[in-house]
């Protein structure tokens, strides 16, 4: 069965230590975890983007490393998550991230996963 990863870009929370309203939300995802739990086969919580660090290495193999503190762009809704999701075509993947709890206030990225050569 082919595999989905959905992207979730949402609002630039930290998730480790959820205020009242986002309590709210965990417990939508929750819902979502167990409902879907048939077609989920992984997943995980981003940090903020502020603990990221985007890496280039323009020279090409071998050449110098430059790191930068953050995402790559700034934007209003950033990757705060993801689940790998194994359905039957991307209209069940669809269907499914459209019950993720980021989709009503941010966006999912349905993308297929290439199986292993």
């Amino acid at each position: 069965m082919p595999q989905y990863v959905a992207f979730i870009y949402s609002a630039d929370v930290d998730w480790s230590q959820p205020d009242e309203s986002q309590q709210q939300m965990m417990a939508e995802y929750g819902a979502f975890g167990e409902a879907a739990a048939a077609v989920i086969r992984g997943g995980a919580v981003l940090y903020p983007t502020a603990t990221a660090t985007t890496v280039r290495v323009p020279g090409g193999k071998g050449g110098e490393v430059l790191t930068t503190d953050g995402p790559y762009a700034e934007t209003k809704e950033v990757l705060t998550g993801f689940y790998l999701l194994e359905c039957a075509d991307l209209d069940e993947a669809i269907a499914t991230a459209a019950a993720i709890p980021g989709a009503w206030d941010g966006a999912i990225e349905v993308r297929p996963i290439i199986p292993r050569m």
